[in-house]
């Protein structure tokens, strides 16, 4: 089963996707302001991403598909990277570099599974 870890910055909240092995395989597209954007911002990451078609930009010529989508890439360094747009065009989760392709495919199924039972692990408050 996997899980969202919130994380409380200097600046807001981020969080991250974990699989059931600790593994992250996603992260969250910015800095949140408040718990609760962050919070609606994972809703919508489970929501796209049980729905979310495929665009694989690597190839030539590949067939653009609506939003929602995982969209595969490669980077800058030549990693495969994927991201994940809301129905609105919006970036909401991102993955880190992959050296194989099918590595990043499988990356992308993972958020698939894991969101669907996925637990959301807040930060613990600090008191001053």
């Amino acid at each position: 089963m996997g899980k969202f870890v919130i994380k409380q910055t200097k600046t807001g909240y981020t969080f991250s996707l974990k699989a059931g092995n600790g593994e992250v395989i996603a992260t969250g597209g910015e800095v949140f302001n408040t718990l609760t954007s962050c919070k609606n911002s994972i809703e919508s990451v489970i929501k796209n991403a049980q729905i979310a078609n495929f665009e694989d930009q690597t190839v030539e010529g590949y067939a653009e598909e609506k939003n929602p989508k995982f969209e595969m890439y490669v980077d800058k360094k030549g990693e495969y990277r994927f991201r994940l747009k809301a129905r609105n065009g919006e970036q909401i989760a991102a993955s880190e570099g992959y050296t194989a392709k099918a590595g990043c495919k499988n990356g992308i199924e993972s958020v698939r599974k894991n969101v669907v039972d996925a637990v959301i692990v807040e930060p613990e408050v600090v008191e001053e």
